[in-house]
């Protein structure tokens, strides 16, 4: 494993640098830098800032400077904020983190009952009612559904019951003052139900698909001839063999929502990487997109190899060479 592991991460570097060129290039092509200052009346100025910043050299030439200082740990200063970039991806990042730790777990439990019940129980009600809700849920859009949970579960309970605060809250994580466990519990229930419906819908459809073709496999087949408990087919081989490609599934959708979340976290005003990007493309900061997605494109390859590693401990039919 150690060796499928070093052999993983010696293919993901120049992944990581042909990605990370691409994207810088795309970057520096459809954004000017510069752009404010060109309206100025001394071309002496943009002259000298472009030279401080490289900005008069060849692309390959301004890439190879950029990302020696990003692994060195100068990720340059943004121009929006005049603030250091790590100073503004990092807390992002952290943020966003939190968003997906609870919205995956959350989503991981539901999904993985609702796919086992409806394998177990095909084609009977509940079964059926489950298989229409998440097509439901698949089909709500993320910023229609999270204005719709703040109208219903915030808003109206407080006008109806005349409280002074929403019993949930729909602004960041945290009350100005910081709160407690329970201040940043109301703060999370909305933004991490918007995020779990969309992936309870399509993981429990998952689930349901790959219980179903270990429940018909041979090895199953023959517990059950040898007088196997149900229960013991069902949580021993067929549920195990099942969380293989469901755990694969779920690392990789998570990998892919730190990036992904721009819409979630515009709604509820969350401080985290979709927010950011946001912010950072409205306002052509360069200086903070390049180092953002070059965070993204590795923390996505991170996730695929723990999908990988994943898969491998929990199907011993699968071996890492």
């Amino acid at each position: 494993m150690f060796a499928y592991l070093a052999r993983r991460l010696l293919y993901s570097v120049p992944v990581v640098l042909i990605a990370s060129f691409l994207l810088f290039w795309a970057v520096r092509i459809a954004f000017d830098p510069l752009a404010k200052l060109r309206g100025g009346r001394d071309p002496g100025v943009l002259a000298r800032t472009a030279e401080r910043l490289g900005l008069d050299q060849s692309i390959p030439v301004q890439y190879w400077r950029w990302l020696t200082q990003f692994v060195t740990g100068d990720w340059g200063v943004s121009s929006r904020t005049a603030g250091p970039v790590h100073g503004l991806i990092l807390p992002a990042l952290g943020t966003t983190l939190q968003l997906i730790v609870w919205g995956v777990l959350v989503a991981a439990v539901i999904a993985l009952a609702v796919g086992v019940y409806s394998a177990l129980r095909q084609y009977s009600a509940g079964d059926l009612a489950f298989t229409g809700l998440s097509y439901l849920g698949v089909a709500m859009p993320p910023f229609w559904l999270g204005l719709i949970l703040i109208q219903i579960l915030a808003a109206w309970p407080q006008e109806l019951l005349g409280l002074t605060d929403p019993p949930l809250y729909f602004v960041g994580l945290h009350s100005p003052d910081g709160g407690g466990p329970l201040d940043y519990a109301r703060h999370l229930v909305l933004p991490v139900l918007t995020l779990t419906v969309g992936l309870v819908a399509s993981w429990s459809r998952f689930t349901r698909a790959t219980m179903l073709d270990a429940l018909t496999s041979e090895y199953v087949r023959t517990a059950r001839a040898k007088g196997v408990p149900k229960r013991r087919i069902v949580t021993r081989h067929a549920l195990r063999t099942a969380l293989g490609p469901f755990v694969s599934v779920t690392a990789v959708d998570a990998g892919l929502l730190f990036g992904g979340l721009v819409v979630t976290e515009q709604i509820f005003a969350i401080q985290g990487m979709g927010r950011l990007f946001l912010d950072s493309l409205l306002a052509g900061d360069v200086f903070v997109l390049v180092p953002w997605t070059l965070v993204i494109a590795v923390v996505v390859i991170v996730f695929n190899l723990l999908a990988d590693l994943a898969y491998a401990v929990l199907d011993p039919r699968v071996r890492l060479r």
